[in-house]
């Protein structure tokens, strides 16, 4: 009997011992996938330590090897998606100038247009002809003709009309404005909310409160086209103070802003003023601290 005993604690110690040799196997191969899944509950932590912002497309200069052209467009990478906001309104400049970025269009996973005028979807076809597995994000009021010429090309058309998670801390704001509808992209960091404009014809400052009332947190960067190149001076004085007192951190007035109220900006913004030219890099901490 206690040989017999003797035998079979044998076999259970041997058991045991394969048992911790194949989990350790096992935990050779798969053991950083189990530990990521377990530990990264942040999505801050599970994306990227960083994000960039990069203008391939705008009216306005920055970078000399790049040719400028009436509209805009922002590209933004280092998300859980790459997303292309507006397309401008020539794509064999978009394309021309992405290349020059070193940003390749099949790696692009979103685009998202802010509104209809040429200069922000002009440049889409180029975009789709080089990469038709792209998700298209446009607002429901769009013209069904350019809906279904979307549709046709890619298959993958999603209508916006209320606010609308586009990916992990990025949405877009829906649908507003009266005789243009605009969205703008919404983009959640530790440091605060990134707000994107194509043209702002709703108002800047109604935008920004709107993402203010809806989101509940503060602004870090507001950029894109304000619309206010046709605004007085003592207008656009009135908007920068509104601005700051919906305190908005960092601005990066670019496209339709025009010319003397993107200088006004940057007198009130100073050292917090972003130069948003075609070209233009900004490059996001998303770890605690924002560069």
């Amino acid at each position: 009997m206690e040989g017999w005993v003797r035998l079979n604690l044998t076999k259970a110690i041997i058991n045991l011992w394969l048992k911790v040799k194949e989990f350790d196997e096992m935990y050779k191969m798969f053991g950083g996938i189990i530990v990521a899944a377990l530990f990264c509950t942040s999505p801050y932590l599970c994306a990227a330590k960083e994000m960039t912002i990069t203008v391939p497309y705008n009216n306005i200069p920055l970078n000399e090897d790049l040719k400028t052209a009436w509209g805009i467009s922002v590209f933004i990478d280092g998300l859980q998606k790459s997303i292309l906001f507006d397309t401008g309104g020539d794509g064999s400049i978009l394309l021309s100038n992405m290349e020059k970025l070193e940003i390749n269009p099949v790696e692009i996973e979103i685009v998202v247009l802010s509104h209809i005028h040429g200069d922000h979807v002009g440049g889409l076809d180029a975009v789709l002809e080089k990469n038709s597995k792209v998700s298209v994000y446009l607002l429901s009021s769009f013209p069904d003709d350019f809906k279904n010429k979307v549709k046709n090309k890619t298959g993958k058309l999603l209508t916006v009309k209320k606010p609308h998670k586009i990916c992990e801390n990025v949405w877009s704001t829906g649908e507003s404005g009266t005789s243009i509808k605009e969205q703008s992209l919404v983009i959640g960091t530790p440091k605060g909310l990134i707000v994107i404009t194509g043209c702002a014809h709703p108002g800047i400052v109604d935008i920004v409160k709107f993402v203010k009332n809806h989101f509940k947190e503060n602004i870090y960067l507001l950029l894109g086209g304000f619309h206010l190149i046709s605004y007085s001076e003592s207008e656009v004085k009135e908007i920068i103070r509104e601005l700051k007192t919906l305190k908005v951190e960092k601005i990066a007035p670019s496209h339709c802003t025009g010319g003397r109220a993107i200088e006004l900006f940057e007198e009130a913004w100073k050292k917090d003023f972003i130069n948003l030219g075609c070209g233009a890099k900004i490059k996001i901490s998303l770890e605690d601290k924002i560069e």
